[in-house]
Parts: structure tokens; sequence; C-alpha cells
């Protein structure tokens, strides 16, 4: 019976209340401590990712000071936090102790750290992204430079950096941040959003070739290197090529290569170099006429040199594989 007498009351109460507009000077009052209390939000928000960067950024330019960090963060959170004791900590290093000693770990981990503070840069409005992009691209590069130097590292490189130990050890892990990926891996990602829209205009055409062309490059080796595409068979007399390779990164240069290749040249010819991306897109179809987008990239390559209101010719399925 409760509850039916709760709602009773609460109904009779509900009914007595009298009206009480807002005046005024009411209104004013609360959004003046509606905008404290904002302003007080967000000091405390800015006081913490000023924190957070401070001690990413050391982390992140020395190997060493970002294995230090990333050991600091995980008995903070799985151990300090979980009211568990130091010599569990100390068990759990000597568990963790191969994995830890891995020449790879510690520039994953600094690559992992170098990224977060990309990552929590681009938080206020006043961010400056062309500067973010442009760390970005140098990130990448580096760790394209000398994949061997990361074998084994891919889960840490595609992890989000907002739910790292990082993150969650200085309590950013909850921001939001928009239009930036959260890890550097998978590649493809970076360009799409942060790299490549920067380029696309007439005045940065060589940029913007260059950049597509490093893209395709280092897609290239994210699945042969990180992914594991080539087998151990490599280099061994009497051992096919076929043989050495993975299917993942067959189908990669067999089909994904070419498609990445036809949407620099799109891209390229959308801004400003028709006469040139017009030329290698025939090319690429002549080099690449059994793929499977054969037709539909000829049908697009139709449409792009048909002049604007003329009537498109009749498309002739002589792509078909």
């Amino acid at each position: 019976m409760r509850v039916p007498i709760l709602l009773a009351v609460m109904a009779l109460t509900a009914q007595t209340l009298p009206a009480d507009p807002l005046t005024s000077a009411d209104r004013e009052a609360l959004l003046d401590n509606l905008e404290k209390l904002r302003d007080a939000a967000e000091g405390k928000m800015d006081s913490r990712i000023r924190a957070a960067l401070s001690a990413f950024r050391s982390a992140s330019n020395n190997e060493d000071a970002a294995l230090e960090l990333y050991l600091n963060c995980v008995e903070r959170v799985n151990f300090e936090d979980q009211n568990m004791k130091a010599a569990d900590f100390r068990e759990w290093k000597r568990k963790e102790a191969e994995k830890l000693a891995e020449p790879s770990l510690k520039p994953a981990l600094r690559l992992q750290v170098s990224w977060l503070v990309l990552a929590l840069e681009t938080i206020p409005e006043n961010s400056n992204r062309k500067k973010i992009a442009a760390e970005a691209q140098v990130i990448v590069d580096g760790m394209f430079s000398n994949p061997d130097k990361l074998k084994g590292q891919g889960e840490v490189l595609s992890q989000s950096v907002m739910s790292t130990v990082f993150a969650r050890a200085y309590e950013v892990n909850h921001f939001k941040v928009s239009d930036f990926p959260l890890s550097p891996l998978p590649v493809g990602e970076v360009y799409d959003k942060l790299v490549l829209p920067a380029l696309r205009s007439p005045s940065t055409l060589a940029g913007l070739q260059s950049a597509w062309m490093k893209r395709i490059q280092q897609e290239t080796i994210m699945v042969e290197g990180f992914s594991g595409g080539r087998g151990s068979n490599v280099g061994r007399k009497g051992v096919p090529v076929s043989a050495t390779v993975s299917p993942e990164f067959e189908k990669f240069i067999e089909d994904t290569k070419p498609r990445l290749q036809w949407k620099m040249e799109l891209d390229l010819f959308q801004c400003g170099d028709e006469s040139g991306a017009a030329v290698r897109m025939l090319a690429h179809l002549q080099n690449n006429i059994t793929h499977p987008a054969a037709k539909e990239w000829s049908e697009e390559l139709q449409e792009l040199l048909t002049p604007v209101g003329a009537a498109p010719a009749e498309a002739e399925d002589t792509l078909a594989p």
C-alpha cells in the first residue's frame, strides 16, 4: 500500500502548490549562477587537461619516461584505486616482466602518449587544427620510418588513446574528442580526417599528391609489417613468392591498393589537376582491367570527361572482367 499512498500525497501536494512565476530579477540571478557553475566546471576541466598534458608531454620526449609513466599509471588505476597492496603491483610486474622488457614496447608507448597529447589539444574551441595535423603527420611518418622497431605492438598503436591507462590515471578519459582519430593506426583515418583535407586546393596539388603517395606506402607497410603480411618463408631459396605472402597482404595488393590509387587520382582531378589526373586514370584502368571496380571506374571517368550539359555517351561494357 505504500506506493498508492505516496502517489496520493504527491498528487495532493501538487494540487496545493500555488503558481509562482519567475520574475526578471529571478531569471537574471539564476542565469548568473548557471554561468558561474559553467565557468567553474570549465576551470576544473582546463586544470585537469593542463596537468595531464604536462605529464604526457614529458613522457612523449623519451622512451624510458614513457614506460615509467605507464607503470605509474598502471599502479594508480589498477592497484591503488582498487585498494590493492603495493605487493600486488610488484607481483604483477614480475609476471609481466617479459612483456615489459620487449624492445618494441617503449617506442610504442611513447607514440601512444604523443598521440594522446594531440587528442587533448583538440578539445579547446580555439585549438590550432593545422598545427595538430602537421604534428600528427610527423608522428605517423616516424611510426612508419622503422616499422620493425614497433613489431608486435599493433594492439597498442590501434587502441583509442582516450581509453588508455594514461587517460584513466589522469581522469581525462571522459572528455569528448571530435573529428580526430583516436589512434595513429589505422593510418587511413588519419589521412582522411587530418592530412588530406588541409591540402585540397589548386595551390597545394603537389602536397596533396605527395600525401596520397605517402598514405598508400604507409598503408602497405601497415598490412605487411604491423599485421604480419609476410610469412616466415620470406627470402628462402626454392620458396615461391606467393608462399611468402599472407592472404591479407595479397588482398591488399590486388584489391585495396588499386582502389586507393584511383581515389588519389580522383582527388587530384577534383582539386584542379584535370589533365594529368585524367591521363593517369586511363592508364590505371588499362593496368587494372580485371579489377572488380574497373567498370565503376570507367563510368566515373566518363562522367568526369563529359562536358557539363552534354548527354553522356552510351557506356560500353568492355571493362567487365
